[in-house]
């Protein structure tokens, strides 16, 4: 059996396919060349699922609000039919040890035994963005083994998740009253990535206070097809004609207490809402061109930055780093001499 059979034998009852698709998931993290070679031979079954990414500052109660989705998901209203569900939790990780506490499986117990669930933590692993780096890969396993519906929830960092827009079809930012993240998703720009803006912990006093400010937020800019930027740059799908602009999505604000299940179905509604509008004015596939642009890019500058860094002397590098901390030279002038130094620069 190949390993994309057996990956795709996942979703199901089989241990089998779930013991694979957990070793393949860990030799992805590890760098392993198994694991590249496993996804070069799984892509071709990706395209299918709706990838939805849940983001917020810390105590939000994102990992809350993700289990209750799933659950439902996997416990819909009579006549529906189940939908396979992964999700993939990135946490902080210690700057020393770079172990993480992985919490979000305390928090989704409810979820244990249903083979039509499969969760994985990941450590961030000093990734900036609420990813860790090997998350869009990781993605793409559960794609191809043939999850319906995969949830990407970001570190919780606060002002630097925007990494999660070029990941997920369907982008969900949550708040809750209280915790001043009015102003801080002003200041990240968070506000501009967010498909569904989700009040959480609606039972809290303040939760007017925040739906107003957010709504107001929200009237301040005009709707308007997503773009992307990467490190600064603005990023295009390299599409041979430029397509039309897609009709315009309203972003709604939604009350939600996830503890208790509150306000959970209308969300669930509003993420299938959005899957059909992207589906129906064709941004579904504009943003997946995006997204696998950003990945390509992503992957060049690494592939770049390693055989640089492979072909500079070693001797030669930390005589430059010395130069630099001495103030002899400017971290300008250095980047140019290591670049020269290697023969990437004339």
């Amino acid at each position: 059996m190949s390993i994309a059979e057996s990956i795709r034998m996942a979703t199901g009852d089989s241990p089998g396919g779930r013991l694979a698709l957990a070793r393949l998931l860990s030799q992805i993290e590890d760098d392993d060349p198994r694991g590249l070679e496993a996804l070069n031979d799984l892509f071709p079954y990706t395209g299918r699922a709706h990838l939805v990414g849940v983001t917020g500052a810390p105590g939000t109660g994102k990992s809350s609000l993700v289990n209750r989705l799933v659950y439902h998901y996997r416990h819909p209203p009579t006549g529906e039919a189940p939908r396979s569900v992964a999700v993939v939790a990135v946490d902080p990780s210690s700057p020393f040890t770079g172990g993480a506490i992985l919490g979000d499986r305390v928090r989704m117990r409810d979820l244990a035994g249903d083979p039509g669930v499969f969760i994985r933590s990941m450590a961030a692993r000093g990734s900036l963005g609420g990813l860790a780096r090997a998350t869009a890969s990781v993605t793409q396993v559960f794609d191809a083994a043939g999850f319906e519906v995969i949830f990407i929830e970001t570190v919780g960092a606060g002002q630097a998740e925007v990494d999660i827009a070029q990941l997920a079809h369907t982008t969900i930012v949550v708040e809750a009253p209280g915790l001043g993240d009015e102003v801080q998703a002003i200041k990240a720009g968070i506000l501009e990535i967010a498909d569904i803006l989700v009040v959480n912990k609606a039972d809290r006093p303040g939760v007017e206070n925040t739906v107003r400010a957010l709504k107001g937020m929200l009237e301040l800019g005009a709707p308007q097809p997503r773009t992307f930027r990467h490190h600064g740059a603005l990023l295009e799908s390299l599409l041979e004609t430029k397509p039309e602009v897609p009709g315009t999505w309203t972003t709604p604000i939604l009350r939600t207490v996830a503890t208790e299940g509150d306000g959970v179905p209308e969300l669930l509604e509003a993420i299938v809402r959005h899957r059909a509008h992207l589906e129906t004015t064709g941004e579904w596939q504009r943003r997946d061109r995006a997204r696998l642009q950003a990945e390509l890019e992503a992957l060049v500058a690494q592939r770049l930055f390693e055989g640089w860094r492979r072909r500079v002397a070693p001797a030669y590098y930390r005589e430059i780093l010395d130069r630099l901390a001495r103030r002899a030279i400017s971290p300008h002038q250095a980047a140019e001499a290591v670049l020269v130094g290697s023969g990437e620069a004339a």
